[in-house]
């Protein structure tokens, strides 16, 4: 009964199944067994759950042919023992209980904690697996090379220096709060990791101290952190009777102020949300003041254009201000001043018109009401209905016809170079049909010895920013046109494994 009462009392204080503390302590016995009766025996324990008595017994089974003497016994020999034994049963002889020495104990004692560890371990798994998104609090335990490990009560977490405020010096002893990340299991037991840089954080600390946005009458649309130095965060209330940056702010600024406090002095911008997604980009670049947005959905970029005196106030300190508006809308921002933006919008009306005089061969006076119309390519012309084209100042039908059959003449000469070169250069069949690239740019790829599907997706994103140019591509649809090249690689992973099974 002191073994039970032992293995009641390991499974309370360490939160684990009873059951695991009893299998541990038969384990134990059995190799202590088998240290004093030969390690190539198979001796087995058995911890009865009811009275806690222990059988120690050992195995040896019914053979034709022995392959290991101390396991195993022919047939003849079996029958001696047991007239009815027959080949694969198993002779099962009871042993005299053990006379525990020192080393045996001690053996037996590590592969009891070894295994109430493992247990332990798996329950902390268990335990936090799900609580990913979670905030915890906990107390600093020990801090290492920057790295700081906080005790939760029944388990530890991992604070990683890049996870930490920068500046901030946690000393042992200190309560500290944090988001969990991950969860997940590695060679020295399940690891916890949590984080006060994270946008999620943030995110986290406001829900707190806002009951609106607890309540979710306020929602928090997007955050965006330079961790210990400055953050953004979008709210947007459900109930228009509520100003969401007020309730963010709260009375004297008492709710910002207390996330302030919890983040070492990072300075928050609370931008109002907007469905119109120009008024939230001129929110999100506050306090400078925006004359002009102008949105390019295909590139997901945005134009952003303020007053001169407006540019340093937008772009911020180090490229600050933008980076962060940048971040909380998802989309590429350039901020360029009225002049500029005045000459780059000269520069791409000349560009165009040259692009329409040379492919269409019309004079100065055609090209500029093409591009005044919005057209930007060929293919806009080519596949704009004719009655469309004459609508056009100045055009007819037949002049809308006679450039529309200009455009094809124009796009099939293309067609054929392409087909040419494709050809020379040996383009597979799979990155011409791929959708997402134009011609011109598998020709730019071509040349620089991407020629199959294969050969894209083995290229990184900013490998592929370079080939083409920033201005055809940037860092974020390259990675996601490279994931998209490598769709058929799982696929076809896919396929193996069922075919394998199957």
């Amino acid at each position: 009964m002191e073994l039970l009462q032992v293995a009641d009392a390991v499974a309370r204080e360490k939160n684990i199944d009873r059951d695991i503390v009893l299998v541990a302590m038969e384990e134990a016995i059995q190799k202590a067994g088998r240290s004093k009766y030969g390690y190539d025996h198979d001796i087995r324990a058995i911890i009865d759950r009811k009275s806690g008595q222990i059988e120690l017994k050992r195995y040896r089974e019914v053979v034709e042919t022995i392959e290991d003497e101390a396991k195993q016994l022919t047939l003849k020999e079996a029958q001696r023992i047991k007239p009815d034994a027959q080949v694969g049963e198993f002779l099962i002889d009871s042993l005299p209980p053990l006379d525990f020495g020192r080393i045996a104990a001690q053996t037996a004692k590590q592969v009891i904690v070894q295994k109430v560890r493992d247990a332990e371990r798996e329950r902390q798994f268990t335990e936090f697996k799900d609580r990913v998104g979670e905030m915890i609090n906990g107390i600093v335990k020990r801090s290492e090379y920057g790295n700081t490990t906080i005790d939760l009560g029944r388990a530890e977490a991992l604070l990683r220096r890049d996870e930490s405020l920068p500046r901030e010096n946690l000393k042992v002893g200190d309560r500290v709060r944090a988001y969990i990340y991950d969860v997940r299991q590695e060679v020295r037991g399940p690891q916890i990791f949590v984080s006060r840089a994270r946008p999620e954080f943030m995110a986290k600390l406001f829900t707190q101290e806002v009951p609106e946005i607890y309540d979710g009458v306020i929602e928090i649309k997007a955050v965006a952190r330079d961790p210990g130095s400055r953050a953004k965060i979008a709210v947007w209330s459900r109930d228009n009777g509520i100003d969401p940056v007020g309730a963010c702010v709260g009375m004297r600024g008492s709710r910002v102020q207390a996330v302030v406090g919890e983040l070492q002095g990072e300075k928050i911008d609370i931008v109002p949300w907007s469905e119109d997604f120009a008024t939230f980009v001129v929110n999100a670049l506050a306090p400078a003041e925006v004359a002009k947005v102008v949105l390019d959905e295909e590139k997901h970029r945005l134009d952003v254009v303020v007053p001169e005196e407006q540019l340093s106030l937008a772009i911020g300190r180090r490229g600050q201000n933008v980076r962060l508006a940048s971040q909380l809308t998802g989309w590429d921002i350039d901020i360029l001043t009225e002049a500029e933006e005045s000459a780059r919008r000269a520069e791409e009306f000349k560009k165009r018109s040259s692009l329409f005089m040379e492919a269409l061969d019309v004079d100065d006076v055609i090209a500029h009401l093409l591009v005044a119309e919005g057209f930007i390519n060929i293919e806009e012309i080519s596949e704009t209905p004719i009655p469309e084209l004459a609508t056009i100042e100045g055009f007819d039908e037949d002049v809308a016809g006679e450039l529309q059959a200009r455009a094809n003449a124009w796009l099939e000469k293309l067609r054929v170079e392409l087909e040419t070169k494709r050809r020379e250069l040996g383009i597979q069949d799979d990155l011409m049909t791929f959708e997402g690239l134009k011609a011109e740019h598998i020709l730019k790829l071509a040349e620089q010895g991407v020629k199959n599907l294969d050969d894209l997706a083995d290229l990184a994103g900013d490998e592929l920013v370079e080939i083409l140019g920033e201005d055809v591509i940037n860092i974020r649809d390259a990675n996601a046109l490279i994931m998209k090249a490598r769709e058929h690689w799982f696929t076809e992973e896919t396929e193996e494994k069922a075919a394998s099974n199957g």
